[in-house]
Parts: C-alpha cells; sequence; structure tokens
C-alpha cells in the first residue's frame, strides 16, 4: 500500500531529523479512535508533514475526508506532497495559517478533531471548533502528559465542565485525552 511506504520514509525522516510525529503508542490509539467512533471527517489542527492525517485517512470511509490546519507553509508543502504520494488526496484538504483565525472560516461539519499544535492554545481550538463538532463526537488530544501544564485549561474544561465525557490514556512518556462531546 502506498501510504504504508510513505509512512515508513517519515518514520525514518523522523529517526534522522527531530521531526515531532505522533509516537506508534500514540498512534495505534488514534487509528483505534477513528475506527471506534466510525469516523468519517476530521478537522486536524496542527499538519506538520502529513503523518497522522495519513494514518487517519487510511481508516475513513471512502468518502471521509480531513480537513487540515498548518501554520507553517513548508510544512505545509511537504503535508501536501506526502499524502499526495500516499494516494489520498482525494480526503485532504489543507488549509494554511493560524488555526484561531482558520477555523471559524470553516463551515463544514467533523465526527472528529485532532488537536496536536500549540498546547496552550488546545481549550481556544475546541471551543472554535466545538460548533462544528457533532453530538457524540470525538475531540482526541495529543501530547496531555508531556504538555499538561501547558493545557491545564483545557484538560479541566474536557474533564469537568460536563460537556464531555473524557478518558486520559497514559502510553509512559506521553499521553493521550480523548473526549466524547454530550451536547
Amino acid at each position: 500500500m502506498e501510504s504504508d511506504i510513505v509512512l515508513r520514509e517519515i518514520e525514518d525522516l523522523s529517526k534522522r531529523t527531530f521531526l515531532p510525529i505522533i509516537r506508534p503508542a500514540m498512534a495505534k490509539h488514534l487509528v483505534d479512535t477513528v475506527r471506534r467512533f466510525s469516523v468519517k471527517n476530521v478537522l486536524e489542527v496542527g499538519t506538520l508533514i502529513g503523518y497522522s492525517a495519513i494514518l487517519m485517512a487510511e481508516h475513513l470511509p471512502q468518502d471521509g475526508r480531513i480537513v487540515s490546519i498548518e501554520i507553517n507553509p513548508n510544512s505545509a508543502r511537504l503535508a501536501k506532497e506526502n499524502v499526495r504520494k500516499a494516494g489520498l488526496a482525494d480526503k485532504f484538504e489543507l488549509h494554511i495559517g493560524d488555526a484561531l483565525t482558520v477555523i471559524p472560516g470553516i463551515k463544514d461539519k467533523f465526527d472528529m478533531v485532532f488537536l496536536d499544535a500549540t498546547k496552550d492554545e488546545y481549550l481556544k481550538y475546541l471551543k472554535l471548533s466545538e460548533n462544528k463538532l457533532e453530538r457524540g463526537g470525538v475531540v482526541f488530544a495529543d501530547n496531555v502528559k508531556m504538555s499538561a501544564h501547558e493545557m491545564r485549561d483545557y484538560l479541566d474544561y474536557v474533564r469537568n465542565s460536563g460537556r464531555y465525557k473524557s478518558e486520559y490514556i497514559d502510553v509512559g512518556f506521553d499521553g493521550v485525552e480523548i473526549s466524547t462531546k454530550l451536547f
């Protein structure tokens, strides 16, 4: 499968350079979440070079899609190329810019929001995308153990607001927070 080849190339690049792609243990939880919630449409905040987008796109239905936001134009260019090489370009829409200004202009509805960008802005990203996330939709937040201090407001909100049923998964060096929208 073309996507597997591209994923291995990105993993190899990550080993040679500091490229903060989602780690294997977290990637497994990401794929499991896409499957468990029968996700069709994803809003991804933080594309980097497309690794997570490819992982998710592989497991979406034929008509599923990812709307992704990346602030760095060079990373965005690489992401677009990697997704194309993986044969998944028809499932991928990329916006280049600051998610805080891009999200309000997106009109689509989503089953899932994947957060993997500026850690102290997770709550802002979520609040801007809440009205786009379907009831019963899921929010997958990466790096919540390593960056817990930076995203304390986000974690407090998804765990204690009564608006989400939230689950923390510790994967040793880091963790993820998977939150289901209740309203």
